[in-house]
């Protein structure tokens, strides 16, 4: 993925073409290492808590739709330039009952916080108002409160310190001053607490807050290291049109990368993490054309986990279709210039890694290169079998962009495919998850605790949307790591594999992926039905590692490192 870096004036021209699009017609990687050193493989005593889930009797093999008190909209309901984006959403235990509660940011209006108050039942309130972008829920000051970190559209960072009890307090977020668009957490530097990565949305920014932060070098993607609660910035680049941000170890090397998803055309950015600092690379031969959602997860269970960039691209040919779709492609290919050489497609690009190391993309293969206008998009086993499927929310709406359709949108069934043993994606309509609310944020959690994974949407001019799940078949097992003898409580960007008769089933420990979704610091396996669980192994940020066995499935494990 290119590293972009324009003159000032190059810059301003870019963002000008695509400020008229929207008021007008609108390399190499190395695979998972071998075993690992002595010193790496140092033991982690744990002391676990086992928790059975409270599974549903309820098994109509579809998922049931449930409408939340929240709705994202501007205030007279018509969507104007870069309110399109919509709102972003979150879900974590806020207020350390055991449950899982929900973050809904909005475009004109307050915020919502969602109690879970168990079995679907929330308690609703009120936090701050938008417009709201990107929202996080992470212990950040290490007092075991999850905290709330929220962007704008202008890229104002917002801190909501968690003070218990259901109160929260607006803090700062020392040395933080820069914009940021999206955001993301991990222990980078191996210091036992939590570093910040930003990325800037430029054209949105230029727009919402004029160009003196271009003019002072204060756009694009910085690493903040925390340094006893004050961070430190590091730019690495001083442009960017980020709306996904992924960290993620993209050369095998065990430590986390950076990879900013960018719009508009703008190359996709890549760091390596090296001994030498922040190293721009480029490892993948074809990437997305306008990035709008990242995600990670090992679809085939061979410990290597693949990339899904998400991109606009229609999922059918029909007359109905390319005549919504035609105006709006043709007038953006005609304001931007592309190269011999230049690696986007305007679709999906799924990235796995091949067995000498490089970095292939596949989403044809699979088949999803072309899931619709495609916002947050993630993996996550919906039917519990064992392997990692694929919800995609989609549509659009903007006055300018749209002003050839009715009520300028551009309306589309959202896309979920199953995973059918690691080889391919097949789309499941019978599951009843497309719906045609305008998706934008969405996460995937276990808020009634019954051991399969909800999808709760936060769509632009529709209610929010919870998606319980009902399907049939398959066992679950989930876990809460806790460390609390480092600032990163909740052991962020931990790797954990469950081993079955069935197979190996990995997953991460992680604070946002998609489209401005913070994720669950717990964690959800899918298990065969048939499958016999032999051990959970959890290695830990720092390189150590735990062994937890006697695991039935249907639990909640909390495993805290002593």
């Amino acid at each position: 993925m290119g590293y972009y870096r324009k003159s000032f004036i190059q810059t301003i021209a870019i963002l000008w073409v695509t400020t008229l699009w929207l008021t007008g017609c609108q390399g190499t990687a190395r695979s998972r290492p071998g075993p690992l050193s002595a010193h790496e493989t140092a033991s982690a005593p744990v002391t676990v808590t086992r928790q059975p889930l409270t599974l549903s009797s309820l098994c109509h093999d579809r998922f049931v739709q449930h409408e939340l008190d929240h709705l994202t909209t501007t205030a007279d309901g018509v969507i104007h330039m870069f309110a399109a984006n919509g709102a972003g959403l979150a879900i974590n235990d806020l207020d350390n009952d055991g449950d899982l509660d929900l973050v809904l940011g909005n475009e004109s209006g307050p915020n919502s916080i969602f109690w879970n108050e168990t079995q679907l039942a929330f308690t609703k309130t009120p936090l701050s108002s938008g417009p709201t972008r990107a929202i996080t829920v992470v212990d950040i000051d290490a007092d075991g409160w999850r905290d709330i970190v929220l962007t704008t559209n202008t890229g104002t960072l917002n801190y909501w310190r968690n003070l218990g009890k259901r109160h929260f307090r607006q803090e700062t977020l020392p040395g933080v001053a820069s914009p940021a668009y999206v955001i993301n957490w991990a222990d980078l530097d191996d210091d036992g607490d939590l570093d910040l990565v930003t990325a800037s949305y430029d054209a949105g920014f230029l727009t919402d807050r004029g160009n003196d932060y271009l003019l002072a070098r204060q756009g694009g993607v910085f690493v903040y290291t925390n340094d006893d609660g004050r961070f430190r910035p590091t730019q690495l680049a001083d442009q960017a049109q980020a709306l996904a941000l992924a960290l993620v170890d993209l050369n095998g090397d065990r430590r986390l990368d950076i990879l900013v998803g960018n719009d508009f055309a703008v190359h996709d950015q890549v760091w390596l993490q090296s001994d030498q600092g922040w190293l721009p690379a480029e490892p993948f031969a074809t990437t997305a054309y306008s990035t709008m959602s990242l995600d990670q997860g090992d679809l085939n269970n061979d410990g290597r986990a693949e990339l899904l960039a998400a991109d606009m691209n229609p999922y059918d040919i029909a007359p109905a279709t390319l005549a919504a779709w035609l105006p709006v492609v043709a007038h953006m290919e005609r304001g931007l210039v592309r190269l011999a050489d230049d690696p986007q497609e305007m679709a999906n690009a799924l990235q796995e890694v091949t067995a000498s190391g490089q970095w292939r993309e596949r989403a044809r293969r699979w088949g999803v290169a072309a899931t619709g206008w495609s916002w947050s998009s993630k993996f996550g086993d919906l039917d519990s079998d064992g392997y990692l499927d694929l919800y995609v929310v989609n549509g659009m709406i903007e006055a300018g962009t749209f002003a050839h359709l009715p009520n300028h949108e551009l309306v589309e069934e959202n896309q979920v495919f199953r995973n059918v043993h690691g080889k391919r994606f097949v789309a499941m309509p019978a599951w009843g998850l497309n719906s045609t609310a305008s998706g934008r944020s969405m996460v995937m959690a276990d808020p009634d605790e019954d051991g399969d994974l909800d999808i709760i949407v936060n769509p632009l001019r529709s209610p929010a949307q919870l998606f319980e799940n009902q399907l049939c078949g398959g066992n679950s097992v989930q876990v809460d790591l806790q460390w609390p003898a480092v600032q990163n409580r909740d052991a962020v960007g931990a790797e954990l594999t469950l081993s079955t008769s069935q197979g190996n089933y990995l997953r991460d420990v992680r604070v946002l992926s998609g489209y401005l979704s913070g994720d669950p610091t717990r964690v959800h396996f899918g298990v065969p039905a048939n499958a016999k669980i032999t051990r959970l192994t959890v290695q830990w940020p720092d390189g150590s590692v735990s062994i937890v066995e006697g695991i039935e499935p249907e639990m909640l494990l909390t495993v805290v490192r002593d």
